[in-house]
């Protein structure tokens, strides 16, 4: 099978290449990365000589067209994709969500090729901390963010492409990743990276907003498992019923570093910071036949404090940069 993977660089895409390529060692994978500050070329090391790596946007029609012709699957993870950023420069997200997965929708209609779309349960918006419902793939849209609302009217362009068009495509909306090669930017990077440099972690608000975690291995398993077996135009959720707030998490790590459960900062909360993100994922479960393999979120979170121990040369780079940006607003 010959793999198109759109930004194969960054933290998920780069994870699922190397899956990929453990897993099914005859795939023929070629990644497509701009590079932007969240892509690291250098996570693609291991299998550096296994793949084709080709430095380009998604917005680039004739590049985009010329690789989608030679590819049997697309799976689509580039995206802009921090909140924060979203809204301080919400026009790198209309340009990558929305242009870019216009464009490769173009080119996989052109040369019929299998298209998977890869999006965020932040299109549904949030749910209240005491309502036992989760998202579902009924669930209205409801984004609050630059972001998010750019990764909806993406999945729309999907559904669109699938119906007028006959495109051969699916759509998965996971819930909030956490593993090895995650930008030091995002929450559970940053509180290690600074726990290991000696800095309190920093929590917004109050801590209490949930979200629904899932180790980047199982996300993967599971994207396998839709373009496998998956119906065409179908949407899937993915998650791993790893609900928890982020006083939970940063007290979980304190713990696994041996500090005190409230040895940490509070920090000014974000605007339109979602409550709580929660994933049904029983169509995934029951249709497929699809498990995680991290269950336990505690051992999970070990393996990955272990990972950014062992690999400071990867994250150290670029964690003052993240550190800057998140100083000039305080948080």
């Amino acid at each position: 099978m010959r793999v198109l993977v759109t930004g194969g660089a960054g933290f998920i895409g780069a994870n699922f290449t190397l899956q990929t390529l453990r897993d099914r060692p005859d795939a023929e994978v070629t990644v497509l990365d701009a590079l932007t500050y969240a892509g690291d070329r250098s996570s693609l090391e291991p299998v550096a000589r296994r793949i084709e790596f080709v430095h380009g946007s998604v917005t680039d029609a004739d590049l985009v067209d010329r690789l989608v012709g030679a590819a049997d699957v697309v799976v689509h993870f580039a995206a802009e994709s921090h909140n924060d950023n979203s809204l301080d420069d919400p026009s790198p997200f209309v340009q990558t969500n929305l242009v870019g997965t216009f464009t490769l929708l173009e080119a996989v209609r052109r040369h019929g090729v299998r298209f998977h779309h890869v999006s965020t349960d932040e299109v549904y918006g949030e749910l209240s901390l005491d309502d036992p419902a989760k998202f579902t793939p009924e669930t209205p849209y409801d984004p609050s963010s630059p972001y998010s609302a750019t990764k909806a009217g993406s999945d729309h362009l999907v559904r669109a492409w699938v119906r007028s068009f006959g495109v051969r495509a699916t759509i998965s909306n996971c819930s909030n990743n956490y593993g090895p090669y995650q930008h030091v930017e995002k929450f559970i990077p940053r509180q290690i990276t600074n726990l290991l440099d000696g800095v309190r972690p920093r929590l917004y608000g109050a801590g209490l907003n949930v979200r629904d975690w899932i180790h980047v291995e199982d996300h993967n398993t599971a994207v396998w498992a839709i373009i496998d077996h998956g119906r065409i135009g179908e949407t899937y959720l993915i998650g791993a019923d790893g609900e928890r707030n982020n006083l939970e998490v940063v007290r979980t790590l304190l713990e696994i570093f041996g500090r005190d459960a409230d040895d940490f900062d509070h920090v000014p909360d974000r605007p339109g910071h979602d409550l709580r993100y929660a994933i049904d994922a029983t169509t995934l479960r029951d249709e497929l036949g699809w498990t995680p393999r991290y269950t336990d979120f505690r051992a999970g979170l070990e393996a990955t404090v272990d990972w950014y121990r062992k690999n400071e040369a990867w994250w150290r780079p670029a964690k003052a940069a993240a550190e800057a940006r998140y100083a000039r607003t305080g948080q």
